[in-house]
Order: C-alpha cells, then structure tokens, then sequence
C-alpha cells in the first residue's frame, strides 16, 4: 500500500531565549488534502509554521525531524525548501518595494508554464484589470496582500502550502469563499496546512489537528477537534489569560 504522508514532524522540539515553544510535536500531513491545526493564540501554531517552512531563524528545530516528500527538510533554508514544492504564506503578508503585481505573480509562475495569473487573481476575488499594475506595498491593504499572496500560490502550485493564520484581517464575505477557495487550492493539485484560531475555519478540513502549548494533543474528524477546543481550549487560563482576567474581574 502506498504511503501518502506528504509531511512528517517527528518529535519536534524548539527553544528560544531559555524558554521551550514546542515540545515535541507529532504530526503527519497527507498528499491531496486540506489539514488544519486548531488552537488558541499562544499554543505554539505559528512558530511551528516557521519551522515546517524554514523562515528565517528557524531552519534548524532543538530536537525532532521533518520530513517532507521523503527528504529530511532539518538545516535547510527556506528557499531550498521552495525547491522542493513547499511554500508559506505568512501570518503577516510580505511588502515589495517597486513590483506590480503582475511581476510578482509571474515570478511565482516561473516554474508553472501552465499558469494563468488573471485567472488565479479572479479566484482570490480581485478584478486583474484593477491590480495588475499596482505595487505590492503599503498602497495595498493588508487583506489585499493576503489575497495577492494566495494567487502567487495558486500561481506557484506548490506540493504543500502552509497558510498561517491567513483568514486574519483577510474581509473574505464569508466561510464559503475561504472554503472554496482551498478546495480549488486542493484539487489543483496543492496540498494545504491551514494554522487558525477559529473553528469555522476547522470546518473545512479534511482532518485537524489540536494544539495547545506546543504540542499537538489530538489529530481526527474536524467536528470531533471542534468540540474538543471548544471544551477544553477555549474555557483554559493557561492558554487565554483573557478567560482569567475575566474570572478576576467577577470574583
């Protein structure tokens, strides 16, 4: 039988300025579907994110391995990892200085000769005729970048996209678009690892994974995940000071 995990994190660890951020995290993607990783702000989500991608600073975990496609991605900088058909979309969209978009989505379109860059702005709800000669920089809005972002992926047509918090400050309509939008991600042939906080989000998975300090505490039907967060995640002072402020204010 053949194997399709595309992603496997094995173990991972990582520490920062004395302080350990993921503690040993287990997690298997598979080739062809929609992952999502569900759990509160400060659970560790992001920082994986940077590890699975190889962000600068963050090429090499403490402890653990990541696999991905049968290759041992530790060590390897970001933009090897590009090579390798895995991308990021980061929580913080980038700026560029002096590229249109057009130049940008074409320059994720170079190894894709099937590429439609019009089209892939369409699908992320953006009209080409009205950003293709734009910059890609502070005239922008923060969900513009974003949706710009993904059309560069959708471009690119990476093996696996990990997509950190990318439903933040985004102005989708409604959940419908996000999912749509990933599900034509998914069957154009990428691979998706979706980071959120929200449980609509978790929605649209084909499985999900909770994580709650640094660790992956479950992996399962998204629906199951759902109840679990809302259960147990959402209710806990450790990961949401906010719910203890709130206890304080009321004793």
């Amino acid at each position: 039988m053949k194997d399709n995990r595309l992603l496997e994190v094995k173990n991972l660890k990582y520490s920062a300025d004395g302080k350990e951020i993921i503690k040993g995290v287990n997690l298997d993607v598979k080739e062809g579907e929609i992952h999502v990783i569900l759990g509160p702000n400060g659970a560790g989500k992001s920082t994986l994110a940077n590890l699975i991608a190889g962000a600068v600073g963050y090429e090499e975990p403490t402890e653990g391995e990541i696999i991905f496609d049968g290759k041992l991605l530790n060590g390897k900088p970001i933009y090897e990892r590009a090579k390798l058909g895995l991308t990021i979309a980061f929580q913080e969209p980038a700026r560029f200085e002096g590229i249109t978009v057009e130049e940008y989505l074409k320059l994720s379109a170079r190894n894709n000769p099937d590429a439609n860059i019009e089209e892939c702005l369409r699908k992320v709800g953006l009209e080409p005729c009205e950003y293709l000669h734009r910059y890609v920089d502070e005239s922008l809005s923060g969900g513009e970048r974003k949706r710009i972002e993904l059309a560069s992926i959708m471009c690119m047509k990476p093996k696996l996209a990990v997509l950190d918090e990318i439903d933040s400050g985004i102005d989708f309509v409604s959940i419908d678009e996000i999912g749509n939008l990933f599900k034509t991600m998914r069957d154009e042939g990428t691979t998706l690892l979706v980071i959120t906080h929200r449980e609509n989000i978790a929605n649209i998975a084909d499985r999900a994974s909770l994580m709650c300090d640094g660790r992956i505490v479950e992996t399962g039907n998204p629906k199951e995940i759902i109840k679990k967060f809302e259960k147990e995640c959402l209710t806990c002072t450790v990961q949401n000071p906010e719910v203890l402020k709130e206890i304080n204010l009321n004793k």
